[in-house]
């Protein structure tokens, strides 16, 4: 097994297990949920020749270099190291557009996968329908809580969540010391209430060691349009901004671009990626503009929740949640372009936040009120 996933599923058991919950009772009481040695007495224990498992992608594709990408990773991991197919064991669906979110997981079900992924919060509403359908159908989606009408979540779909806000927090203490302009930019996809957590995350961790720093925000309301991700990334740079946080999907890539752009005309500019180790999308020639990237190991859940539902404990009902204690989430590996003193801050500052000294803000709201605490 590779190294990362030895590490990660050690760290399985400390992955935050909230069920039985209603939707407004998400931060209520926590318990460890370590997999089930056993499966339930009305589970079958499929065979390993026998499991198959399927993802569907969002309209980033699955080559988006980001989420996307980072799902269809940890998939193909887990079907090699299990020894399935790719095609029949293992294989994704790809949407063109949201219309084909609901359609690409039906014929996953009517196909008898054992596991079906819904990769992204936006698949919510599809999720729901096909899990009021269906009910010995096993799905599983990133980013969201399916609930019903009452609140609670669905038995027949388990919910994958991540502490972004935390890891988010982290490449703005990079940002905030590394910014020699005193300006920095956040671009956001679809604005919501996910990608908020990466925007306040991001704003606190800057202003913890820069509270003189101006963060300039906004959003492409697309996830693949990477054309209004280089628009939006021009007029932050001509406006001052040094370095800018993606959060945006396939459409960071136009960020990436903008800055290599400006880099090869002497600027210097940075790029913050999101999701993977996004180093290589800033590399052209002898131009590196990737500071460092948050990195959320979505490959890593989605291999976790895949072996246990294949050891017959699927956990429908639950709501999964991985943040910095479980290391899925956090600076990424390459740190080429980071200088020493943010490596150092970064790590005092995780200490901080795991330890509970700092509460990372997950909204607007929030967001202010850590402001008027520094």
């Amino acid at each position: 097994m590779k190294k990362w996933l030895r590490t990660l599923t050690m760290t399985a058991a400390a992955v935050v297990a909230l069920t039985a919950c209603g939707a407004g009772e998400e931060e209520g009481t926590t318990d460890e949920a370590a997999p089930s040695e056993e499966p339930a007495e009305n589970e079958a224990t499929p065979d390993a020749e026998d499991f198959t498992v399927a993802m569907v992608t969002d309209v980033g594709g699955i080559d988006d270099k980001s989420f996307n990408q980072s799902a269809w990773e940890g998939l193909t991991a887990f079907g090699e190291e299990m020894g399935l197919e790719e095609g029949t064991g293992y294989r994704y669906l790809q949407s063109a557009t949201m219309d084909d979110f609901e359609p690409n997981i039906r014929t996953l079900v009517r196909e008898e996968a054992n596991l079906v992924w819904g990769i992204g919060y936006l698949m919510e509403d599809a999720v729901k329908t096909i899990a009021e359908q269906v009910e010995d159908a096993q799905i599983a989606i990133v980013d969201t809580v399916v609930t019903d009408g009452d609140g609670n979540p669905y038995s027949n779909v388990a919910n994958v969540t991540f502490k972004e806000h935390e890891g988010s927090f982290l490449v703005g203490v990079v940002a905030g010391l590394q910014t020699k302009g005193n300006k920095v930019g956040f671009v956001g996809g679809v604005e919501s209430e996910l990608i908020k957590k990466f925007e306040s995350g991001f704003k606190a961790g800057v202003k913890a060691v820069n509270p003189d720093a101006e963060i300039l925000t906004q959003y492409t309301e697309s996830f693949n349009d990477a054309t209004r991700g280089q628009q939006i990334a021009n007029n932050m740079y001509g406006q001052g901004a040094d370095i800018i946080y993606h959060a945006a999907g396939g459409a960071g890539n136009g960020v990436f671009q903008e800055a290599i752009n400006r880099a090869r005309n002497g600027e210097e500019v940075w790029v913050i990626g999101v999701d993977r180790d996004q180093h290589e999308e800033g590399v052209s020639g002898d131009v590196s503009v990737t500071l460092t990237s948050m990195v959320k190991r979505v490959d890593t859940a989605v291999y976790l929740v895949s072996e246990r539902t294949m050891s017959g404990d699927f956990p429908g009902g639950e709501i999964l949640e991985y943040g910095l204690e479980e290391d899925a989430v956090g600076i990424a590996p390459t740190t080429d372009n980071v200088p020493q003193e943010a490596l150092d801050a970064v790590d005092e500052y995780k200490v901080q936040i795991q330890d509970g000294e700092i509460s990372v803000p997950q909204t607007d709201e929030e967001y202010e009120e850590y402001l008027s605490s520094l």
